[in-house]
């Protein structure tokens, strides 16, 4: 671990973690958002290219479960597209007004109009940048991986449900965080993390 004006920095193999993961709290709070996440911003998710494989080949499971909107933007773009910044995300659904993006195309809407993963509903794993946020993780062009947390106005809700359950984002996010770097490196983080905190 290291100690600079951005805070501490915790170091596991190639990955450096901020130290805002392991000690801010958040639990999302669905009722409050409705799922928003899936529906605004910039782009889609950030995709792996590992995970298109498994996207073309699930599609017919949750196909059914997804918008028209949204079955039309996935089959026209093969089930991602590059956004601005040149990487691959989820394809979204244009919007008609400014041709920017709109909804996840992998979304479903439920009857009381929250928003929830077509791909997660038919059992199958949701994008990994998905299931980590508000986690955003940054490849080095060198090699290894930045772990920062992702501040959202539509999470306020979420960061206030942590505060008072006392869940931290990383214990939120262990099953994601184990999913994508390991069992071992979630050990190794959940001991710094205590470190951390203890020491503030």
């Amino acid at each position: 671990m290291s100690s600079n004006d951005f805070g501490t920095i915790i170091e596991i193999g190639d990955v450096l973690v901020s130290e805002d993961v392991v000690c801010e709290f958040f639990a999302c709070d669905y009722p409050s958002c409705k799922g928003e996440c899936c529906i605004s911003g910039d782009s889609g998710a950030p995709l792996a290219e590992e995970e298109l494989e498994g996207l073309e080949e699930s599609y017919p499971a949750f196909r059914h479960l997804m918008t028209e909107e949204g079955r039309t933007s996935a089959e026209a773009t093969g089930f991602f597209e590059i956004d601005r910044e040149g990487d691959m995300v989820t394809p979204c659904c244009k919007v008609a007004e400014t041709g920017g993006s709109g909804a996840c195309a992998y979304c479903h809407f439920g009857p009381g109009g929250g928003t929830l993963c077509a791909i997660e509903m038919a059992g199958r794993l949701k994008p990994v940048s998905c299931a980590l946020y508000p986690i955003r993780v940054t490849s080095f062009p060198g090699g290894g991986y930045a772990l920062n947390l992702h501040r959202w106005k539509i999470c306020a809700a979420a960061f206030e449900k942590g505060r008072r359950e006392g869940v931290r984002v990383y214990q939120f996010l262990k099953e994601a965080l184990i999913r994508r770097f390991g069992a071992e490196f979630y050990e190794a983080l959940s001991a710094a993390a205590q470190h951390v905190i203890q020491s503030r």
